[in-house]
């Protein structure tokens, strides 16, 4: 088993309906976790990558009613965005 995470950006907020479907995404074989980010619009799944791909993943999201807008590199778990510091005066 090879574990891979995904990185993909949404557009809008899913709707109730895709979100129930989005946690239903674990029963399906390959999948380990799903992790929605709304501060950064985002969305991580992690996956058995001899099970599936990137590709795979993304219809997937597709298919439960999330506007998947890009794959993201990978990047660091973060809770929320870091923010900006103060302007100068």
């Amino acid at each position: 088993m090879t574990n891979v995470e995904v990185l993909f950006r949404y557009d809008s907020h899913p709707a109730q309906a895709a979100m129930i479907a989005l946690s239903n995404m674990r029963e399906i074989y390959g999948i380990r976790r799903v992790t929605v980010n709304e501060a950064w619009q985002t969305i991580r799944v992690e996956y058995d990558a001899t099970r599936l791909n990137a590709a795979v993943v993304g219809q997937l999201l597709r298919r439960a009613g999330i506007n998947v807008s890009e794959e993201l590199p990978p990047l660091p778990q973060m809770e929320q965005p870091l923010s900006q510091p103060a302007p100068a005066k």
